[in-house]
């Protein structure tokens, strides 16, 4: 993993021996997904334009760069990326992109001892949902960002130490306390797919998704008996659709459970691979706020 950073960052620095076009002015930084985004934003601040090409309830799991996403790729002067996976599918586009400026993928600094692994070979992407562990990512973007513009590296990485601060300390206290409130036995959530093993490792939350890590793959019959046996047997209060994943398999699952007598209620959305559209869920910190909150509010 070391020797796997050193050279990412030889790479970035021999990107950057030619000052960088920008974007009125400013730095163009293209980011993936929207979790990713929002740790350019903080970190770059007024030295920085920042665009994300996945918004509101896009799944990374399944998305294709467009013929647009590839222009804005080849215009960019930094493009960060979530990396283990997430972004299956443009894989192959931002590793040829990478031979010629800065890509960076956030999680690429944690060491994989840390992540979960769904199987042999592959790990869970979904580090947003430990915020601790998501705050360990916001220095990747600021020394991405002072290698492609050493003119304003002192401020990337004060503005770094500053949001990772703001992350570990604050926001990640925050959800341990709301968590605590809900009594130990009634910690469980359900979702539509697998997203939160991260969130459940790190808050003591039993997490369970109806299909797997990623939502390209598909439930069986099995895998919804199986849930809608322990809903069943456990009496579970409710259970969580997602603002990227189509609600329709879940349902069915509630259905299924009212059959069987019991009354399973939709907790509300969860935002699992992308953020929301109104100003109190755009962003990371609204994200989780929203999560938590909905969570306390169905089970407590």
């Amino acid at each position: 993993m070391r020797i796997s950073l050193l050279l990412g960052l030889a790479l970035w620095v021999s990107c950057t021996d030619n000052a960088p076009a920008t974007k009125d002015g400013k730095l163009y930084v293209v980011a993936t997904t929207g979790m990713v985004a929002d740790l350019a934003i903080h970190v770059g601040g007024e030295f920085v334009a920042v665009e994300a090409l996945m918004g509101p309830g896009v799944d990374p799991h399944l998305y294709k760069a467009t013929p647009s996403d590839q222009k804005k790729l080849r215009a960019a002067d930094v493009i960060f990326f979530n990396g283990k996976g997430l972004e299956g599918k443009m894989a192959d586009v931002l590793g040829k992109i990478g031979k010629t400026k800065p890509v960076a993928a956030v999680t690429e600094s944690i060491d994989e001892s840390e992540l979960v692994d769904d199987a042999p070979g592959h790990l869970d992407p979904h580090v947003w949902f430990d915020v601790a562990l998501w705050s360990r990512c916001v220095a990747v973007v600021g020394e991405t960002l002072a290698r492609a513009d050493p003119e304003h590296a002192a401020q990337y990485r004060e503005n770094a130490a500053s949001y990772a601060s703001k992350l570990q300390g604050e926001l990640d206290g925050w959800v341990r306390s709301r968590i605590a409130t809900i009594p130990k036995d009634q910690r469980v959530l359900i979702t539509s797919h697998d997203a939160f093993r991260y969130f459940g490792r790190a808050y003591g939350v039993e997490v369970r998704g109806l299909q797997g890590i990623s939502t390209a793959s598909v439930a069986g019959v099995k895998d919804v008996e199986d849930l809608v046996d322990m809903i069943v047997t456990r009496k579970i209060k409710a259970i969580f659709v997602e603002s990227s994943v189509p609600p329709k398999a879940l349902e069915a699952v509630q259905e299924h459970v009212r059959r069987r007598g019991h009354d399973v209620a939709i907790g509300g959305e969860m935002f699992s691979d992308a953020m929301g559209d109104t100003p109190e869920t755009n962003h990371y910190v609204g994200m989780i706020r929203h999560n938590v909150e909905t969570l306390v509010g169905a089970l407590r």
